[in-house]
């Protein structure tokens, strides 16, 4: 296996689906999420949108929209030179240079993330870059120091956007620098808390996620949930967050249980959480009284799991041990549920979860692979469509302006982008708002049952809710 490709448990803590970004790399943590509640009121954008995100290359240009389990539609092609490309690139001659930094680990423990995230940019640089726009990459060492140096020297050679770093502890160090000059940040962490100011969060978020999965179950039906969480700032945050969205959508909370982390037995908390000692006594009554013990309430319709790798492996065995397997009770994930590796399970099959819609990945990750020889990172799409974005507005602002579009109102445009990830925009507040498919686990793959949306305008092409 190259070196480049992260492990799942690495790739969750640099996803930072756990929240504890700044934790994984050198630096330690960037101050934690503890007190960082979520305001969702805060988090709506100023003005609606009013038209169709902004394309970051010519991939979602006259493409078919993305397969699913009730949809023929073959996932796009990697374009090697586009129509909506070769557009953009007419008198692009005349625009003048413009300097965006890339803030990287490109040496130390995270060395190929960090390398295979400016691999990534070189592509973006090919498919929506001009003679005029340098991208300046500068080497954070994944410390918290070597983000601000990096920052610091990028900012002298005339950085007008900085892109990056990926940790928290590392934005926090260079967020200083860019505000003391000005200059608007586009990070790959996902500590909100460090959101706003000129600083804007492009890392996954779990907020939208549990939005997504809560409407799409809500739909269906499901209507009382049980949550099981960790003991973790992350644990915390999503269950606050449930908390808040889930009366909007007529969802009844049956029960919550918290558990620690560092727990090697979790059975007696999930036997009193599943009410087996209770249902168990209820089935031999029911028996002894000769009523069908089919009749036996469950406690819940799905239960809300915000957890990955072998944690959620065990919480799903333990729940269909104590007799609610998944065709009982439905599996509700998070972002850590975008795992192959948890697939298979069959006490996890058939769980629904939020994430970005995979087939505009899948062919970034074609590409990709052809073009370098090994498998993208995950994070790998995040500096591709930060690197688009800059040089989309770029254009935009020096041909409307005479200046690049690197301000808030640009960089807020409510219309939103659509990226490899698909459609995102972001929040007065500074955090990325994104257009979420709904994927399920269905005969050991991870298979999308609904489709991301493709605009954030209400009322048309299935919009954000």
């Amino acid at each position: 296996m190259p070196e480049c490709i992260v492990k799942p448990f690495v790739l969750f803590c640099l996803l930072g689906v756990v929240l504890t970004l700044g934790a994984c790399g050198p630096g330690g943590n960037s101050g934690g999420y503890a007190n960082r509640t979520w305001d969702y009121n805060r988090s709506v954008p100023h003005e609606p949108a009013q038209q169709a995100p902004n394309p970051l290359s010519g991939i979602y240009e006259g493409t078919p929209s993305p397969a699913s389990e009730t949809s023929t539609a073959e996932a796009p092609q990697w374009p090697v030179e586009s129509e909506y490309n070769q557009v953009l690139r007419n008198n692009d001659d005349n625009l003048p240079p413009v300097k965006v930094a890339l803030l990287l680990p490109l040496s130390g423990q995270h060395k190929a993330l960090g390398e295979a995230m400016l691999q990534a940019a070189q592509i973006a640089l090919f498919d929506a870059g001009y003679a005029g726009f340098e991208l300046l990459p500068r080497d954070t060492r994944g410390t918290a120091d070597g983000a601000r140096e990096a920052a610091q020297s990028a900012i002298q050679d005339g950085a007008q956007l900085v892109l990056g770093p990926v940790f928290a502890a590392s934005v926090q160090a260079a967020r200083p620098v860019t505000q003391r000059a000005r200059v608007n940040m586009i990070a790959f962490s996902t500590d909100w808390g460090l959101a706003g100011g000129g600083t804007y969060i492009m890392g996954f978020l779990p907020f939208d996620q549990i939005e997504r999965v809560l409407q799409y179950a809500s739909d269906r039906k499901i209507k009382r949930i049980g949550v099981i969480a960790p003991q973790t700032e992350y644990g915390h945050a999503v269950i606050a967050a449930y908390n808040a969205m889930a009366p909007r959508y007529g969802i009844y909370t049956a029960d919550t249980m918290t558990f620690s982390p560092q727990s090697n037995n979790l059975a007696p908390a999930l036997r009193q959480f599943t009410r087996y000692d209770q249902r168990t006594a209820t089935q031999q009554n029911s028996t002894t009284s000769g009523a069908s013990p089919l009749n036996t309430p469950l406690p819940f319709d799905a239960v809300l799991m915000p957890t990955g790798g072998e944690q959620a492996s065990a919480i799903g065995n333990l729940l269909s041990h104590y007799d609610l397997p998944p065709n009982k009770v439905k599996r509700l994930g998070t972002g850590l549920f975008d795992d192959p590796g948890l697939a298979p399970e069959s006490s996890l099959a058939g769980s629904w979860f939020a994430a970005p819609s995979p087939a505009l990945r899948e062919s970034f990750e074609r590409h990709f692979v052809a073009t370098y020889g090994y498998s993208a990172p995950r994070l790998a799409s995040l500096a591709y469509d930060a690197t688009a974005l800059s040089a989309v507005l770029a254009r935009r602002g020096l041909r409307e302006t005479g200046r690049p579009a690197f301000d808030q109102a640009a960089i807020s445009n409510p219309n939103g982008f659509a990226g490899i990830d698909g459609i995102f925009r972001f929040r007065p507040d500074g955090t990325a708002e994104r257009g979420l498919a709904v994927l399920e686990y269905r005969h050991g793959r991870i298979r999308m049952i609904d489709d991301a949306p493709e605009t954030f305008v209400k009322g048309s092409n299935r919009p954000i809710q």
